[in-house]
């Protein structure tokens, strides 16, 4: 199998992007994998720190190898670690890359963060991808009233291409997570719009493959525009808990006496893997 850099440097050389999916449990999981092999196309999934407590990388780490094993090109994924102990377990766990979340810190701080992330992974006996944030998009993949207070959605507040080559000039990081006018969750009054012209202009310029955080919400005519400016990888996380929940509910309310977890998170799985499978084609261009 490809290592993830090889995935990554093929999906960027060809002007695609690869689907990045947050899971919670090892349903959502399974819901990838169903799409993975409806697809036959390579996915990351991917856990925060918050996910990860509840169901930890070593775990999930398991199961990726056994649908590894079983001919499926799946990838795990570290996302949003805020301190290089996190990065330390993660890299313990067996993860193929690490989002280190320096977004909030000063310009300084991120760097120097982001640099000793970088040695701890090269330090290591394995080949680990570091991935570097510049610009707040906000925390929360949920559903919101109102945006998040300080998110970068105006022009004047997206990540600029000078700090974000400098980022990458002096970290060494292999991805880089921009602000482009995208924010993490959903907003009900209204989903800011994409700046497709920002993320070309930094595509060009940022010396690593920009990954876009927060795609939930974005409709396929932004995803489409925005691998065509040079995204090559895309988070999702929000719309996938929504369709999980709601399914759920939905399922436990007509059917209020099954008590076969199997046979009442079917639904939810396959909805979910339905959700997954279609991106991971509108992604690929591969429909």
């Amino acid at each position: 199998m490809q290592t993830l850099r090889e995935c990554v440097e093929e999906y960027k050389n060809g002007g695609k992007a690869l689907g990045h999916f947050n899971v919670s449990d090892s349903n959502q999981l399974r819901a990838i994998a169903l799409a993975a092999r409806e697809t036959g196309l390579p996915v990351v999934v991917g856990l925060s720190e918050g996910e990860r407590e509840f169901f930890p990388l070593a775990h999930a780490r398991a199961i990726i190898n056994a649908y590894n094993t079983d001919g499926l090109q799946m990838y795990l994924n570290a996302d949003h670690t805020y301190s290089v102990e996190k990065v330390k377990e993660a890299i313990a766990a067996g993860v193929d890359s690490i989002v280190v979340d320096g977004a909030k810190l000063p310009f300084i701080e991120n760097i120097a963060l982001l640099k000793t992330c970088v040695e701890e992974a090269r330090a290591s006996t394995r080949e680990i991808l570091i991935e570097g944030e510049l610009g707040y998009i906000g925390t929360s993949s949920s559903v919101m009233d109102t945006l998040p207070e300080g998110a970068a959605i105006t022009e004047e507040m997206m990540t600029t291409s000078g700090e974000l080559h400098d980022l990458v000039m002096e970290t060494h990081a292999n991805l880089v997570a921009p602000a482009v006018g995208n924010i993490h969750g959903v907003v009900r009054s209204g989903q800011p719009k994409l700046s497709i012209a920002r993320i070309a202009e930094l595509a060009t310029t940022a010396g690593a493959p920009l990954v876009l955080h927060g795609g939930s919400g974005s409709s396929d005519g932004e995803f489409v525009q925005a691998i065509t400016a040079g995204i090559v990888m895309i988070h999702i996380n929000t719309d996938l808990r929504v369709i999980y929940h709601d399914t759920l509910a939905e399922t436990l309310s007509a059917n209020s006496k099954e008590t076969t977890p199997y046979k009442f998170l079917a639904p939810s799985v396959g909805r979910m893997q339905d959700f997954v499978a279609q991106k991971m084609r509108l992604f690929a261009k591969s429909q």
